[in-house]
């Protein structure tokens, strides 16, 4: 096979009413932050409509070389057996049951995955894990990971601690490393097969990966976000690259 030279990496999408002519309207999108990491990284950008049919999820999964699990939305507690409580975020049922499909058929093919924020957390669930539904509320001496401030979501918030034998720590050449952070849900119980690489000053996991798959894994932090700031950040997404380019 001869390796692609822009690989084609899918990016899950959602959907926002948003104010447009005075009226409220459905916007199927993505920040462009992703997207613009992705082409950094020498990869294609192919999104993944909000409410694609099986068959059309299937004709367009089969031609990607990478996916990526965006952040976003919180996600469904009965997903992993849980009911919500009152702290839990806002739900996309719609977006779950995409992601939740998607992550399944990236780890059973083999296909080449980074997940992001709530992508890493899905993950975690697709493969039997479950979720702190709220850190502030459910882990009291944790320490503050939802910053909400947009202006905010782009700096430095905590450190992070890096598993040295991780394909991460190989990927950023680092064992400590600082991060943005925002969220207010993390992994609870890890899933089985899964392998917690790097860990938050109050031990809140903050990345895994699967030892077993060809490239799986998952960031609590957004690396999109930083990417100008910080160049290192860049590394995950072509790393991915690279695997697709496989």
């Amino acid at each position: 096979m001869v390796a692609n030279a822009f690989p084609l990496i899918g990016l899950t999408t959602y959907n926002r009413p948003v104010e447009m002519g005075g009226r409220s309207v459905d916007m199927n999108g993505l920040l462009s932050s992703y997207i613009n990491a992705v082409r950094a990284a020498g990869g294609l950008p192919v999104l993944i409509p909000h409410g694609a049919a099986e068959d059309e999820l299937m004709a367009l999964i089969g031609r990607l070389d990478g996916l990526i699990l965006p952040g976003g939305e919180d996600v469904d507690p009965t997903a992993y057996g849980e009911i919500p409580i009152p702290e839990c975020g806002k739900i996309d049922l719609g977006r779950d049951a995409l992601e939740l499909r998607l992550a399944r058929y990236a780890v059973e093919r083999g296909l080449p995955l980074l997940a992001i924020c709530r992508g890493h957390q899905v993950l975690n669930v697709v493969l039997g894990g479950t979720l702190w539904q709220d850190l502030p509320s459910q882990v009291p001496d944790s320490q503050q990971h939802s910053c909400r401030d947009i202006e905010e979501q782009s700096l430095l918030a905590h450190t992070v601690r890096v598993s040295p034998d991780s394909r991460l720590c190989a990927i950023l050449g680092v064992e400590t490393i600082g991060t943005n952070s925002s969220h207010h849900q993390a992994i609870r119980q890890l899933a089985a097969g899964l392998l917690v690489t790097a860990w938050a000053p109050d031990d809140v996991i903050e990345a895994i990966e699967l030892p077993e798959h060809p490239f799986a894994i998952g960031l609590q932090w957004h690396p999109e976000r930083m990417v100008q700031a910080y160049p290192r950040m860049l590394q995950p997404f072509e790393a991915l690259v690279e695997a697709a380019r496989a």
